[in-house]
């Protein structure tokens, strides 16, 4: 997926989703692995209200996969503050 495509299938219809998704794909995703680009590809499938509750730690993932480009979305949240 090219990086405009990605930028808008980013873009979700939260804006908190927004606030998140968004830094991490301008300064996060372009150093990401191979196998981790393909996770956050699957987590784009994922509902809106899903990622809000994961991002916030509410819940996780139950797929192991979904669990780990979630908790790298968390984990570099702070660094792109």
């Amino acid at each position: 997926m090219d990086k405009n495509r990605l930028f808008w299938a980013s873009r979700r219809g939260m804006l908190e989703l927004d606030l998140i998704l968004l830094p991490f794909i301008e300064q996060i995703y372009p150093e990401l692995e191979e196998e981790d680009k393909a996770r956050y590809h699957q987590l784009l499938d994922s509902e809106d209200q899903d990622l809000f509750a994961w991002f916030l730690r509410r819940q996780d993932p139950d797929d192991p996969e979904l669990l780990r480009i979630v908790q790298i979305v968390r984990d570099t949240r702070q660094r792109i503050r």
